[in-house]
């Protein structure tokens, strides 16, 4: 599933841009790795009224660079409300916006800082998240969310995993280096600040899936809805490790029109711009389903772009997106921190 359901992961280890502020080889926490750890919890944090938004910022930044290392990868990604009215913004921090079809629940959405924290077993990022909250006990949890990926594997470069409707994600992330940066880090001359270069747009997506709904379907309406199988295979015999050419079916009588791969990328020699690394969620019986979460370079022309050609697409009535939010993510190192002191 691609930006209206969650995907999943991308390869490799990073170089960052030519440009970055750090000038470092080192991947990212966001992007480190053949495959996301099998656990993460996400916490949207407020700062609360009154309290200085630079400060709150390095604190927070501290607290997460603090856990980043050996059987857990974190990071800091920042909200609108995190940016001082001073600092020179990138262009696309803002809060995000309720799509079609989208129920937001206010009490999960958004929030001024995020603290995602992935690793390799739940109580290590349990224990994780409860060392970074301690270090941060002035600001405000406004929600939380914990996520796993069953499955969780790489095969030809990329990180697959199993989503809640039984079907195996991944293949359409970039599966080398040179990819994974073009899609998901900020060059110099996109307009960003100067300070932003390296960092990534992240968008998150608390998506409930009707899974009893859609365990009524039989496997070939899921496939066709879906238009893959299962496994990943194309539905007109393509191998999941290659792309598909839906030119040759432009009726859909081999993959429906409407079929959710084929609305995301209508071309899938040329794929959206983003890196897709997402975890499966369970609440309850009734609410489970998918922590979508993506980075890229240009919101609008990644994550938006895939959402807008979505709309109408045969999947939407077994989904409902009630949380979320729109992030940034800094560029590796400390240089950064000083946008939030210039005037």
């Amino acid at each position: 599933m691609a930006a209206g359901a969650g995907g999943l992961t991308a390869a490799g280890v990073i170089a960052l841009p030519h440009g970055s502020p750090e000038g470092s080889g080192k991947a990212p926490a966001h992007l480190r790795g053949a495959a996301p750890l099998p656990y993460a919890q996400f916490i949207s944090l407020d700062i609360p009224l009154g309290s200085e938004r630079a400060d709150a910022v390095r604190a927070a930044h501290q607290a997460i660079t603090a856990i980043d290392g050996g059987d857990i990868a974190a990071w800091l990604a920042l909200g609108e409300g995190a940016l001082p009215s001073r600092t020179v913004r990138p262009r696309h921090v803002r809060k995000m916006p309720s799509f079609t079809g989208d129920l937001l629940n206010p009490a999960q959405s958004h929030g001024d800082l995020l603290l995602h924290i992935t690793g390799s077993s739940a109580r290590a990022v349990r224990q994780a998240a409860k060392r970074a909250l301690r270090a941060l006990p002035q600001q405000q949890v406004r929600w939380r969310a914990d996520g796993t990926r069953p499955e969780n594997r790489t095969e030809d470069g990329r990180g697959l995993s199993r989503n809640p409707f039984h079907f195996t994600e991944g293949h359409g992330n970039p599966a080398t280096a040179a990819e994974i940066t073009e899609r998901a880090t900020i060059r110099a001359g996109q307009g960003e600040p100067s300070w932003a270069i390296g960092g990534s747009y992240e968008v998150i997506r608390i998506i409930r899936l009707a899974t009893d709904f859609w365990d009524r379907d039989t496997l070939d309406e899921q496939e066709r809805i879906t238009g893959r199988r299962r496994n990943g295979r194309w539905l007109d015999g393509t191998a999941s490790t290659e792309r598909a050419v839906f030119a040759t079916d432009p009726h859909g009588k081999i993959t429906p029109l409407d079929a959710h791969v084929r609305r995301a990328a209508p071309n899938p020699r040329t794929p959206p711009p983003m890196v897709r690394r997402s975890y499966n969620y369970h609440r309850a019986p009734d609410d489970q389903g998918l922590i979508f979460s993506c980075f890229q370079s240009d919101l609008e022309k990644g994550f938006e772009a895939v959402q807008r050609r979505l709309q109408g697409e045969a999947m939407a009535k077994y989904t409902l997106t009630t949380g979320g939010g729109y992030f940034f993510v800094p560029p590796p190192g400390e240089a950064w921190l000083s946008a939030l002191t210039e005037s």
